[in-house]
This record gives C-alpha cells, structure tokens and sequence, in this order.
C-alpha cells in the first residue's frame, strides 16, 4: 500500500511541476513507475478524481486566483494554464464555479476552489520520523486592526479533528478570498470569541475593518484588535515531517517565557496557525501585551 501511495504523490508532484505544460497517461505513468492503466487506477483509488479532472480543477483554480489578483485578459490565462480555446476555458470555469470568468475577474466573489491534498501526507496518523533538533526563529510583529471570515467547527481543538466535523474544502473556499495576509489562517479562539456549542479552533480569513463583500452560506464575520504577536517559525522541513516539524515548534513555543523580552502571553487574543509548507518551515503566531 505505502508504495501505491508513494506512486500516486509522484503523480501529484509531476502534475504540479507541469501544470501549464501538456501531461498525457503515459507521463504519469512513467512518474507512477506503473503502467498508464494501473498507474490511472490508482490515482482514482487514492484521489477520487481522474488524473484529467484533477489536473483541470488544479488549472481552474490557479486560473481564479489569477483572475482575481492579475490584470490578465481571459485569453492569457486560457493559453497560460493549458487550455486548448478561451472558449473551452470558459465552459469549465463556468461547470466549476458556477459563473463566466470575465464577470468574476471583474467582481471576484468567493469560490470553492479544489485543494490538492498530497496523499502520502494527508493521513491523520502520527507519523515518527527522527529528524535533527533544529531552530526555531522568534520576532514580535503586529497585527492590525482587522475582520476575519470564519468557519466554526463543534468541538474541534486541532485540525484533524476539525476536518472531521466541516471538511476539509473549507481552505478551497478560504483561499479564493483575498486576504490582507496573504494567505487564510486558522485560530484558536479565546472564550470571549468561542459561541455555545462551537468550536476554540476555527478556520477564516483575515479581511480589512471596512470590508463588505460577500461572506459564504455558513460562515460569519468577527472583529479582531490590533494586537502584537510572537512569531514563532521553524527550518524548512521535508513535506513527510510535517508532524515533527509541527512538535518541534510547538515544544519550544511551551518552553519560551516572553518575559525575557518584556511581554507576558495575551490570553485576549487568539492564537494563529499558518498552513505548514515544507519550504518555508512550520509558523504559529501566539499574542503578546
């Protein structure tokens, strides 16, 4: 089993690696090390997606996120991410997302975009990997005065549990709104922010004071101060070792005592996971005052 998961997360690196490029079965074949049909099956097994609709959702949803940050025509992007005529692109951005592309990059509304999970590290498991000691950084920044979108959970304190109980979409849709950030957030609200029978650890989006767009069926919209934040940030890890890369900063987060630098932990405020992403090491923000 681990080496059909294996093959398949070779599949998803090459599709990732050439997404604007053509990617034909035998490609992905000699990425899977299998042959097309049984390397086809396998990506159905472990995705639930054909490798041709996975690779267009993927196309889709960077062709949104261009559309929405881009100055780009429709037919830039349709040659851009691989699509063989503006008028087949506009056919399936509409199937997607359930509206024409032009009216969208004109008025970018929120969209569920699909989110392209890696089998070989989507597994809730532990997995125990020995890796070096490695450092932490830590500096003070500030967050502004600010509105985040969020999608409560019921008991949710982490986020396998939170999967759990709302999916794991919620980061599509998270994501094709623009964030101040530059990216979605999860938090672990304090008890002012936590409603009866909803979750401490949410998911959202940080948005401006003065926002007014669109907010998703089942999501609401809370008000957040400025506030200082301890960033806590480790080395650059190997995408199998999120789960350690993840302890490693967490432990030392247990450890640090912000009175050596003059703050004391700001219990009002809530704290902040960034998504972990290998190459720039795992971050949490935790306030400060």
């Amino acid at each position: 089993m681990q080496e059909q998961i294996r093959a398949v997360q070779r599949m998803q690196d090459y599709i990732a690696s050439h997404l604007t490029e053509p990617i034909t079965p035998a490609m992905l074949a000699r990425a899977a090390c299998f042959s097309p049909w049984y390397a086809r099956r396998l990506f159905i097994q472990y995705t639930g997606l054909s490798p041709a609709d996975y690779v267009r959702k993927l196309r889709l949803r960077h062709a949104a996120l261009r559309l929405r940050d881009e100055k780009r025509t429709i037919t830039d992007i349709t040659m851009e991410m691989g699509f063989g005529s503006v008028d087949g692109f506009i056919r399936a951005f509409r199937r997607e997302f359930g509206c024409n592309p032009g009216a969208y990059a004109a008025h970018p509304t929120p969209l569920q975009l699909f989110s392209p999970y890696g089998v070989q590290y989507s597994a809730p498991e532990r997995r125990k990997h020995s890796m070096e000691v490695k450092s932490v950084f830590v500096q003070v920044v500030e967050k502004p005065a600010r509105k985040v979108i969020i999608k409560r959970g019921i008991t949710a304190t982490h986020y396998w549990t939170y999967c759990e109980e709302v999916g794991c979409d919620v980061w599509g849709l998270l994501t094709s709104i623009k964030s101040i950030s530059g990216e979605p957030v999860c938090l672990w609200l304090p008890q002012a922010y936590i409603r009866p029978g909803t979750s401490q650890y949410v998911q959202g989006v940080e948005v401006a004071p003065d926002y007014a767009g669109e907010v998703p069926e089942g999501f609401e919209v809370i008000g957040l101060p400025a506030a200082k934040y301890l960033m806590f940030q480790g080395e650059p890890f190997a995408e199998e070792d999120y789960e350690a890369a993840i302890s490693q900063v967490q432990e030392a987060i247990a450890r640090y005592q912000p009175s050596v630098i003059g703050y004391t932990w700001d219990s009002s405020n809530p704290k902040i996971q960034l998504e972990p992403i290998g190459r720039r090491g795992y971050i949490e923000l935790h306030p400060i005052r």
